[in-house]
């Protein structure tokens, strides 16, 4: 039987997204999906028709959506999570609902400090209005260049924008943002389980949603833990880096990590 892998899709993008990382882990062996978010469409273009029902979603409301997936699963999974998506695989992991996890520029967990500037630009457009907790929200293709595409061609990032972007729900960016300040904080992660699987953490350098500052400080978080806790970084990469053109590097780097924890 081979081996589930879940890819979680972060904000902004859509499950579909992750079609070419199918493709590659099903050639590679895996049994691979990416299931979206409660309240996605089936498709990018009936996920932008329908953007009330993508609001008011949060971490939580993730988590169970996507533990429900594993659950029904004839064995525990591998997961693989960009952006939000990695903060729910961290969870999940922490929680020995997978065998392994791959957290690819995640989103801060709480006990990270501090934010950095740019990662509060790239999310500017959701904070600046505090209604925006329960609305989703849509980044301009300028907004997208900025906090996904900079680290490729302005075409190359306007292509990526009108292929793969969908509205996404500005509540998992508040809660977040107050994680610190939250005794029972939907982005805490259980990161001094002993027993979970190992865990995968990838950094770009030129992220500005989530720069390398912040994916160093995740992995501080796992200090307690004698668990397999790694960090790869790709120096020149954006936010972007799971489907932008050098997508097949990432594919491969975390086909290798697999193979090489026997996975």
């Amino acid at each position: 039987m081979s081996t589930p892998v879940l890819f979680i899709h972060g904000l902004w993008l859509h499950a579909s997204s992750w079609e070419p990382w199918i493709e590659r882990f099903r050639e590679a062996g895996y049994d691979p999906q990416a299931p979206g978010w409660p309240g996605d469409g089936a498709t990018v273009e009936e996920s932008r028709a329908a953007a009330d029902a993508i609001a008011d979603h949060g971490i939580d409301d993730v988590v169970a959506h996507v533990a429900g997936i594993v659950d029904a699963l004839p064995e525990a999974p591998i997961l693989i999570g960009h952006s939000f998506g990695g903060l729910i695989a961290q969870k999940l992991l922490g929680q020995d609902r997978a065998r392994a996890a791959v957290a690819i520029d995640a989103a801060q967990i709480k006990g990270v400090l501090p934010v950095p500037l740019s990662a509060l630009r790239a999310t500017l457009p959701v904070f600046r209005n505090p209604a925006n907790r329960h609305r989703s929200v849509s980044l301009s293709a300028e907004q997208f260049r900025f906090a996904f595409g900079n680290a490729v061609s302005p075409e190359e990032s306007d292509r990526l924008h009108e292929r793969w972007t969908i509205p996404a729900p500005g509540r998992p960016l508040f809660e977040a943002a107050s994680a610190n300040f939250d005794p029972h904080s939907p982005a805490e992660v259980d990161t001094r389980n002993e027993g979970r699987g190992p865990l995968l953490l990838i950094a770009s350098g030129k992220d500005h949603t989530v720069p390398e500052s912040v994916t160093r400080s995740t992995l501080k978080q796992y200090r307690h833990s004698s668990a397999v806790t790694d960090i790869e970084t790709f120096p020149d990469r954006g936010h972007s880096l799971i489907i932008d053109s050098g997508w097949p590097a990432v594919a491969d780097l975390c086909l290798s990590w697999l193979k090489e924890h026997q996975l």
